[in-house]
């Protein structure tokens, strides 16, 4: 990750994004499912609370975004089906991950959770990949660039601001949240991000024993 900016930014003040009708297939990691998530990220959005134009991630759908498989009409639902059986069988061998919560990430137009140890749910990554490049002809994209950096966003940046009252509000260090994964979904966001309309399609469960 890039230094701690100074200054926050829109995130949405020149991104281009699905319209009404229109929507954008992921593969995440839901940890909205995980109620001890939920409580950290709780935690950490009221400590946010008297700070304006910042727009919360909905508990429900706290996630590690995995990777973009691309716009939805250009995947099918038999494709959506068949690219979570293959990562099925990928994943079927590997134990549940165990993962901790706690260091917090400032980007220039969102606030984040980081995950440690950073490389322990790149298995996931390559199933994923596997499975949409079998079906798409395409591996997909990584949603932050080249290299992945897993993470869970609590909160956007909807204008442009300093970050030091953030900053100041949350430090760098937030109490540990530990949390095993055992699953990736497929997900389909119908319109616009901001609308957080999600429809779970499929999930490869990691089915190994340790």
């Amino acid at each position: 990750m890039s230094p701690m900016p100074t200054q926050l930014r829109n995130r949405w003040e020149n991104r281009s994004e699905p319209a009404v009708g229109q929507g954008t297939v992921y593969w995440h990691m839901l940890l909205g499912r995980y109620p001890e998530v939920q409580e950290a990220a709780e935690a950490a959005q009221k400590r946010l609370s008297g700070i304006s134009g910042l727009h919360l991630t909905p508990l429900r759908w706290l996630h590690m975004t995995t990777l973009v498989v691309g716009a939805l009409d250009e995947v099918s639902r038999e494709q959506m089906e068949e690219m979570t059986r293959i990562a099925s069988e990928k994943l079927a061998s590997t134990a549940p991950i165990p993962v901790t919560l706690g260091r917090v990430i400032y980007h220039p137009e969102a606030v984040m959770l980081g995950i440690r140890p950073e490389a322990a749910l790149n298995p996931i990554l390559e199933a994923t990949q596997e499975a949409t490049r079998a079906v798409m002809g395409k591996e997909g994209e990584i949603n932050s660039g080249a290299t992945w950096t897993p993470h869970m966003t609590l909160c956007y940046s909807e204008s442009d601001q300093p970050a030091a009252p953030i900053v100041a509000a949350l430090g760098k260090e937030l109490p540990r949240c530990d949390v095993t994964i055992d699953r990736v979904n497929l997900v389909v966001q119908h319109g616009p991000e901001r609308l957080w309309d999600w429809e779970p399609v499929g999930a490869a469960e990691l089915r190994g024993t340790r």
